[in-house]
C-alpha cells in the first residue's frame, strides 16, 4: 500500500490511553518509515470538527473502554466525526485491567462502518483510572514487547497486495457491564460529580480545561454539567482539591481493588 503517513486519533483523558496508542503509532512508524500525525479528540473544541482520511493515511485510533464499551457519550461523536474513504486503520482499546468485553469489537465495526479498512485491533490492558492498585505499572516491560509484536503483525500485513476482512465477530454488541459494590449489588453513581477540597484549590483552573465534557465552570471550579467519571480532574489537579465521595462510587473501587489487581491479558485480532 502506498502509505504517506500515520495519524493518531485518542480520547485519552488521563493520558494512559494516548500512551499507549503513541507506543503503537512509533512501533509502526519505524517499521513502515511514516511519519506521525497525533490528533487530540478529547476536549471539547477538539471534536467541533469532522476528520476525514484518505486510502494513504493508516488511523490508529485508541480510546479507553467505560463499563465494557466505548465511552457512550463518545460513541456517538466518534460515528458522527471520524471517517475513512478505504483508509486502513488500527483500532485500539485500552482498559484498566479488568476486561475489555465489547469495546474493541464495538471499535472495529464502528470504522468499518465508517469507510475504514481494519487490518488489525488490540485491546490493552493500562492502569485503571479509578485506582493505582488496579492495573498498577502497566504498561510494563512485558506490555511492550507485546505492542511491538502487534505492530510487527500489522506492518506485514500492510504489505500485501490486499487486505482481507478482519476474523471478528460482526454480531450484535452486546450491553454495558454493571459496575458493583463490595457486596455485589449493582453500583449506581451515574450522578456522582467530584468535590473540591476549596482549602487546597488554587483556582488554576486545570480541571476546567482538562475537562472531555465542558463540565467544571471555568470560574468556581465546580462540577456543573455531565460527569462521566473519567477522573481527568481528579488526576491532573496541582493540588489534589478534586476527590469523589459518592458511596457507591467508593465501594465500586474498592471491589475493584479486591478483585481486579491479577495481570488481565491484551486482546489481539490480526
Amino acid at each position: 500500500m502506498n502509505l504517506k503517513r500515520i495519524c493518531v486519533l485518542s480520547f485519552s483523558p488521563t493520558g494512559g490511553t494516548e500512551k499507549i496508542a503513541r507506543l503503537a503509532a512509533g512501533e509502526l512508524a519505524g517499521r513502515l518509515g511514516l511519519e506521525q500525525v497525533f490528533l487530540d479528540f478529547t476536549r471539547p473544541e477538539d471534536r467541533q470538527s469532522e476528520y476525514r482520511f484518505g486510502p494513504d493515511n493508516l488511523l490508529v485510533m485508541a480510546s479507553p473502554v467505560y463499563a465494557g464499551r466505548l465511552p457512550n457519550k463518545l460513541m456517538p461523536e466518534y460515528q458522527a466525526k471520524v471517517f475513512g474513504g478505504g483508509t486502513p486503520a488500527v483500532p485500539l482499546c485500552v482498559f484498566g485491567n479488568r476486561s475489555p468485553d465489547e469495546a474493541l469489537r464495538e471499535l472495529v465495526l464502528l470504522l468499518e462502518g465508517n469507510g475504514f479498512q481494519v487490518v488489525g485491533a488490540a485491546a490493552f490492558a493500562g492502569r485503571h483510572a479509578f485506582s493505582d492498585r488496579v492495573g498498577a505499572g502497566r504498561p510494563d516491560e512485558a506490555d511492550l514487547a507485546r505492542i511491538a509484536q502487534f505492530a510487527a503483525g500489522v506492518a506485514e500485513k500492510l504489505t500485501g497486495d490486499s487486505l482481507p476482512p478482519l476474523d471478528i465477530d460482526r454480531s450484535e454488541i452486546g450491553p454495558y457491564y454493571t459496575p458493583l459494590k463490595e457486596d455485589g449489588a449493582p453500583a449506581k453513581f451515574l450522578k456522582a460529580k467530584p468535590q473540591t477540597d476549596w482549602d487546597k484549590c488554587v483556582h488554576c483552573g486545570l480541571c476546567a480545561r482538562s475537562c472531555p465534557m465542558g463540565s467544571i465552570d471555568r470560574e468556581s471550579m465546580e462540577a456543573t454539567g455531565l460527569c462521566i467519571k473519567c477522573q481527568a480532574c481528579v488526576r491532573g489537579c496541582p493540588t489534589h482539591a478534586k476527590f469523589f465521595t459518592d458511596g457507591d462510587f467508593l465501594s465500586h473501587v474498592a471491589m475493584l481493588e479486591q478483585n481486579y489487581t491479577r495481570r488481565a491479558e491484551h486482546q489481539i485480532v490480526l
